[in-house]
This record gives structure tokens, C-alpha cells and sequence, in this order.
């Protein structure tokens, strides 16, 4: 039979394989060309720490995207003009109301347009969701100090991450024009106007003459949607690639050391588990656009100055500056010829301050503590009292502001007067700080001095004795109850190898994930990296040279370098993930 269904078996089979010869041919051509092969190859063999902290950079990262998504489709029924129209659209309580035509817009979207709400809802979350994220993300790399040396660079573009992201949600969450939009962009232009010298040429450029002004609205269009995300991209990407660069941090555990990565690798374990993770975040995103109600600017109608009141609030990641600026007395700072309005002191001379100093902050804490060496092991909060308790006290200051922010709420709450709440905040915004850090101090002092402090405690089982008598006894803990995390495993207990060829950091793999779970290597075979003698009993200590002798003929024993290149290359690339490239969490 010739052609077709009738074709015999065999010449399919022959035509498969001539082109899957034809395929491979091709794609040898390509990496010939651009060298493809060796960075996948590097990229999926790439480890990822496993505990659990790590996951909220990811839920920025996929944030970002479903913002990216979500933002493509509402951008597609946003009109960016303040021109003044009558709304005749299908929300009837509003029909007949002068409005601007981006608010009449966004309420066409939310109540005209197919999947309309749900998909800005959405947006509105992921937005929330991708500035919460990356505030704890950081607070996270403060307490750990995972912003020492080498990740001091990293550390100042998150601080710059986080900027870009407080801006493009105040820019996008004034786009609608509400009542509660059009506040915030009025109290703006005040803070604007107050910036010394340039201020009355930056606020006419940007709202295109006296407040409201007709330019304001595709100004910030821009911004939100072209220049402020394409910056936040370009400092994510420098953000991975630096990190892919320099590797993970990892907190002490079994097998973690200052030298190696203890994780599991890309692929296929890692990608899984993340791809999985993007997933029920969209869900959860999806849902919360669905079911959870955010930013109803139809209960607020249109801007007008005169139905500003109480329920006018701004978002919670903006609050804090609206709370400095509720907090600060009337002060103005007048020189000759010229005066500093009193908006520029808490809104933008404030926040300049402190965002500089925690930019700085990885020098500050070397040069204080002459701590200038490589750092790829986390510290516990509680081990290092004096940046934990800054830390603490920081977030303090935040706090305060945000509730300076709702002080009327909060007044009206209390039954008591708006002055009584500003004054008990000033008090606080100076006090609670003092408060907080030095008793954090304290804690974290005491906690040091415990080790079993913060670890869940063992319960007791009643057991019978033989004369008859009742004696409580430890319980044998769950092998899921370990505590291996924070606590150092002895070298001798170690169950993976640790080589350091030519000073670079290893990596570790939990498993290797394309041909199954590295073996174990008893504590006879685990070397360190030196050549001094060891002092723990049991572990031999071998130089590195014999180290990676040892480990390359181990694998060739395995079997490892079957289907490798013969001249090494490829993979992580020697000097990094051992002789052969690939390391021993790959292979």
C-alpha cells in the first residue's frame, strides 16, 4: 500500500524519523547560530530555594502579568478626556448628571460592556494585590538582611519597584474621575505646586493649566499605561536577571551553607509548582473581581468639591502620604522672596527622606557593622535585634500615617472630635515609634537566649508505668514537624555533595529533576570546601581538586556523561555548577 491510511507502518515509522533527523538538523543549525541550547539547558536546571517566603516575589511577578491582561482590556473602553458631557447611559440614578467623558466612560464599562465590571474589578485587585506583595516581599528581605552584599543593587531596584508601583495605582485609580478620584487629584496638584522653584511650571505642564484642566486625564493615561509599566518591566526584568545572576538567598537548614543553593530545580518540579501557583492566583484574582466588591465609583458620582465628606478615602497603599499630610501642623518655611508651601513637607520632602535612607540602607548597615563579606544565608529576625527593631519601628511610623489618613472615620467611629484624633496621632507618629523599637529590642534579645523559642512545642503523651502509676513523656515528633529550617545540619549529617570549584557558590538540588532524585552521599563521602582538617569525627576533608575529582568520577560511575558534550560545555557552565556544568541538582 503507497500513500495515505494504506501507508504501511514501516514508512511511516521511516518518514517519522526522517523528519525528526530533519528536525534536529534544524534546530543544531539554530544553536549553531545563537547558542540557545546551554541557556535553556542552564535556565532549567536552575534552583529555586523551597521555603515558602519566596513565593511573594512570585505573587508580584504574576500580578504584574494579570495587571498587564486585565489593563489591555480596559484601556480598549476608556475615553481620556475631562470634556463635560450629560450621562445617558444605562445606570439610571446618574442619567441627566453633567459628568467628564472618562467617568461616563468607565461607567459604561462597568455597566454596558460584556464581562465589563468583572475584568476593571480585576484590575483594581490585581493592583492591590501587586503593591501589597512587593511592600511584605521587601519587609521580608529587610528582616533577613537579605539585602547584604552582593544583593545591595537588587535591593535599591525593588525600593525603585515599589515607587513605580505607588504611582501607576494613584495614576490609574484617578483615571475614573469620580468624586473620590477628582480629591485626590486636587490635594496632588496643591502638593505639586509646592515643590520649590519649579513647582507652578511642573503643576501647568501636568494639568495643562489651573486645576482641573483639560490635559490631566491623557497625561496620566500615558503615564499609567505606556511609560510607568514599561518602566516597571525594565526593572523586573534587571531584577530576575540579577538574581538569576547572583543566585537565591536561602535560609540555614539542612545542607544549606554560605557556599551552595539547597532547592528544587526548574524543571520540571519547580515550573510546575509555579506554573500551578499562577494559576490559583488568577483564580483568586478572578474571583475577588467577581464577588468582592472594589472602587464603586457609581456610589460616588462625578467630582464636585462641594460633596467632599468622610467616606471620600483613598486606596491603603497611598493613605500613609494622605495621612502625613492630614498629620502636619500648619507650619510654611519662608525665605526671601520665596516660601515653601506647607504641602511639601510631609508629601514629598518626608517620603524623599525616607525612601533615600532605605536605599542606602545595605551601605549604612556595612559600614556601621564592617560587615563586608558575601552573604547567601538568611538571618532570623530575632538574631539580629537593632535592624529588626529600626524595622519594627519604621513600620510603626507607616502605620500611624495610614491611620492619619481615616481620622475623620475614625473620629466619627470614637463619637469624638476630628482635633482629638489629629493630636493623639501626632503624639503617636513621634511616641509609638520610640516605643516599639526599643521594646522590640528587648524581645528579640530575650528570644535569642531561648533556642526552642518560636518552635512548636512538643506535646506529651500519658503513659502507664509498671506499678501503676501515670508519667507524662515527649512525643516523637511528625517527620513533617521537623524543624530543619533555622537550624544549621551538622557537615556529618549532610545528604548531598558540596564543591566549590574556583570560589563560585553551588548548587543544590533537592532532586534531580530530569532523571530522578540525586543519591544520597553518606556522611564518609561529604566534603567541605577547604583544606583545612575537619574537627567533626566521621567527615573527611579533602581539597577542593580532589573534591571535583571525586564528584566527576562519581558521575561517570552513574552514568551522567552519556549524553553530554565531551568538552563539558553547556549547563550552568563550569566553575559554578561543577566541572561538568550541570551540578549535582541536575545531574
Amino acid at each position: 500500500m503507497i500513500g495515505g491510511r494504506n501507508r504501511p507502518i514501516g514508512m511511516r515509522a521511516r518518514a517519522a524519523a526522517v523528519g525528526k533527523t530533519a528536525a534536529i538538523k534544524q534546530g543544531r543549525d539554530i544553536d549553531e547560530r545563537l547558542g540557545l541550547a546551554g541557556a535553556g539547558r542552564w535556565l532549567l536546571n536552575y534552583i529555586f530555594p523551597d521555603h515558602w517566603s519566596f513565593m511573594l516575589g512570585e505573587i508580584a511577578l504574576y500580578s504584574f502579568i494579570i495587571l498587564i491582561l486585565t489593563g489591555v482590556y480596559v484601556t480598549f473602553f476608556f475615553v481620556d478626556s475631562a470634556h463635560e458631557i450629560v450621562y445617558h447611559g444605562a445606570y439610571l440614578p446618574l442619567r441627566g448628571v453633567h459628568m467628564s467623558e472618562a467617568y461616563a466612560s468607565t461607567l459604561d464599562l462597568s455597566f454596558s460592556v460584556r464581562a465589563g465590571l468583572v475584568i476593571r474589578q480585576m484590575h483594581h485587585w490585581a493592583a492591590v494585590i501587586f503593591i501589597g506583595a512587593i511592600g511584605i516581599h521587601m519587609c521580608r528581605i529587610f528582616f533577613t538582611g537579605a539585602f547584604r552584599k552582593p544583593r545591595e543593587i537588587n535591593w535599591t531596584i525593588g525600593l525603585g519597584l515599589l515607587t513605580l508601583a505607588l504611582l501607576n495605582g494613584f495614576l490609574g485609580y484617578s483615571l475614573p474621575d469620580d468624586l473620590v478620584s477628582g480629591t485626590g487629584l486636587r490635594i496632588f496638584y496643591s502638593v505639586f505646586e509646592s515643590i520649590p522653584l519649579i513647582g507652578p511650571w511642573f503643576v501647568y505642564l501636568l494639568y495643562g493649566g489651573n486645576f482641573p484642566g483639560n490635559s490631566i486625564i491623557p497625561h496620566m493615561l500615558v503615564l499609567h499605561v505606556f511609560v510607568v509599566p514599561i518602566l516597571i518591566a525594565v526593572l523586573l526584568t534587571a531584577h530576575l536577571a540579577i538574581i538569576m545572576r547572583q543566585h537565591h538567598s536561602q535560609f540555614p537548614g539542612k545542607g544549606a551553607t554560605e557556599t551552595n543553593v539547597v532547592g528544587t530545580p526548574m524543571w520540571p518540579a519547580y515550573a510546575a509548582k509555579s506554573g500551578g501557583y499562577f494559576f490559583m492566583l488568577f483564580g483568586v484574582i478572578a474571583a475577588l473581581g467577581g464577588v468582592a466588591q472594589i472602587n464603586p465609583i457609581w456610589l460616588f458620582g462625578p467630582y464636585d468639591p462641594i460633596r467632599v465628606s468622610s467616606f471620600t478615602q483613598p486606596d491603603w497603599y497611598i493613605g500613609w502620604m494622605d495621612g502625613a499630610l492630614r498629620l502636619m501642623p500648619n507650619w510654611e518655611l519662608h525665605l526671601p522672596g520665596h516660601m515653601v508651601a506647607n504641602a511639601f513637607w510631609p508629601a514629598l520632602f518626608m517620603p524623599g527622606i525616607l525612601f533615600t535612607v532605605l536605599g542606602a540602607w545595605p551601605f549604612l548597615e556595612a559600614r556601621l557593622t564592617r560587615d563586608y563579606a558575601h552573604h547567601n544565608l538568611l538571618d532570623r529576625p530575632r538574631d539580629r535585634p537593632v535592624r529588626t527593631a529600626i524595622g519594627a519601628g519604621l513600620l510603626t511610623f507607616f502605620l500611624v500615617m495610614l491611620l492619619g489618613g481615616s481620622e475623620d472615620v475614625i473620629a466619627v467611629f470614637l463619637d469624638t472630635s476630628v482635633q482629638a484624633v489629629v493630636w493623639t496621632l501626632r503624639i503617636s507618629l513621634i511616641a509609638a515609634p520610640l516605643v516599639v523599637g526599643p521594646v522590640t529590642y528587648l524581645l528579640c534579645k530575650e528570644l535569642s537566649a531561648v533556642p526552642s523559642a518560636g518552635f512548636r512545642p512538643r506535646p506529651n503523651v500519658i503513659v502507664r508505668t509498671a506499678d501503676g502509676g501515670y508519667e507524662a513523656v515527649p512525643a516523637e515528633l511528625h517527620p513533617l514537624e521537623q524543624p530543619e529550617e533555622l537550624h544549621p545540619a551538622p557537615v556529618g549529617e549532610a545528604t548531598v555533595p558540596e564543591i566549590v570549584p574556583g570560589g563560585q557558590p553551588e548548587l543544590v538540588g533537592a532532586g534531580r529533576a530530569p532523571r530522578g532524585p540525586a543519591p544520597p552521599v553518606s556522611a564518609a563521602t561529604a566534603v567541605a570546601p577547604s583544606t583545612a582538617p575537619s574537627a567533626i569525627p566521621g567527615v573527611r576533608t579533602v581539597s577542593r581538586e580532589d573534591a571535583v575529582e571525586a564528584e566527576v568520577e562519581a558521575r561517570r560511575q552513574r552514568g551522567f556523561f552519556g549524553r553530554r558534550r565531551s568538552n563539558g560545555a553547556g549547563g550552568n557552565g563550569p566553575g559554578r555548577n561543577g566541572p561538568d556544568g550541570d551540578g549535582p541538582g541536575g545531574g
